[in-house]
This record gives C-alpha cells, sequence and structure tokens, in this order.
C-alpha cells in the first residue's frame, strides 16, 4: 500500500480525479492473467484489492514478487514502450484500474503540470523499487552492464540517438567556453 502512497501525495486532486474517470475498474478472477510476459500492454494498472503474483519464463515460472492492494503496474512498458519483463497473475479475486496508455499520453501532452507531477511520481516509484532491488541483492556482486541495444523500442533508439548528437554537441560547448568549477 505504501508505493501508491507516494504516488498519491505528489498528484494533485484534480489529477486523482482524472485518473478514476479516464480508467475502467476490471475484476479478476484468482490464476487469471493482468499482464503476460513479452505481450505488449496498453494501459498501466493500479491495483485496488487482491493479490497478485509476479513471475518470469526464464526460470520456470518462478514467482519473483507478490503486490497487493496499492501497488502500480505496467508502468516499465508505460515507460519505455517495451513489452513486459514479466507476467502479473492474480493470486486471489482482485480489482484494478487501468488507464489506457493512449488516454494519458493525451493527458500528459495536454498538461504540463500533471506531466510533472506524473512523471516525477513515476520517477519516485521506480526509485523505490530500484532501491528494494539493490537491498536485496546487497550481498552479491554487482557491476553495470552494456546495454542491449536490440531491446530498445524505436523511441528509445531514436532518444540515444538524439541524445549522442547532444552530448556531442554539451561536450563541445564546454570545450569551448570557460565553464565555472564548483568548490568541493
Amino acid at each position: 500500500m505504501e508505493r501508491i502512497l507516494f504516488i498519491l501525495g505528489i498528484l494533485e486532486d484534480e489529477d486523482v480525479d482524472w485518473l478514476v474517470s479516464a480508467g475502467n475498474r476490471y475484476e479478476l478472477a484468482g490464476g487469471e492473467v493482468l499482464i503476460q510476459e513479452g505481450s505488449t500492454i496498453a494501459a498501466i494498472y493500479l491495483i485496488l484489492a487482491g493479490q497478485f503474483v509476479v513471475s518470469i519464463e526464464r526460470s520456470h515460472d518462478t514467482a519473483i514478487a507478490r503486490l497487493s492492494s496499492g501497488e502500480v503496474v505496467g508502468e516499465m512498458s508505460f515507460v519505455d514502450h517495451l513489452p513486459p519483463s514479466a507476467t502479473v497473475t492474480a493470486v486471489e479475486p482482485s480489482v484494478v484500474l487501468a488507464i489506457r496508455r493512449d488516454l494519458l499520453e493525451q493527458k500528459l501532452a495536454q498538461d504540463v503540470g500533471f506531466a510533472k507531477r506524473w512523471y516525477q511520481a513515476l520517477a519516485t516509484l521506480l526509485s523505490i523499487r530500484l532501491r528494494g532491488t539493490v537491498e536485496h541483492l546487497e550481498a552479491e556482486f554487482w557491476e553495470p552492464t552494456t546495454l542491449n541495444q536490440n531491446l530498445f523500442s524505436d523511441d528509445m533508439a531514436d532518444n540515444m540517438k538524439l541524445g549522442g548528437i547532444r552530448f556531442d554537441w554539451l561536450m563541445r560547448r564546454l570545450r569551448d567556453t570557460d565553464v565555472p568549477t564548483w568548490d568541493t
């Protein structure tokens, strides 16, 4: 439940009202799949009630997490436009609020204030999840991995190209001007 509180604490009342009015409430039976690993999804989901298990095929459908009310699912696919990396299945009768990607993207494009708060909330959620993962793995040695560009969506690949151009521009600007340094 705590994770949704971070999001709702960042959003404003009218943002939450929009989510409720734009979203669709879905009831799932125990055993019903909400998100299938590798299959494109068209929504982001807020778990309102019930229990879900997150599993991955490559580990023979090993459960890697349990989710309950207040969790958000589908956020990674919303951000990177890639198919989900795990399957999310209801363990018992459950209820979710589904916000369609197209409606949410339209709202984000039209309402800059909402977009700022939404992405801040999403970044906070993803940061909390990453910190939890790091804490879970603290006993294991970790090192950065190389990005696999074959896994990038078209949007991500375009952004990487544009980012490369902007990095070159930034480096030229820094090389050609006197930039004040920070005293540390």
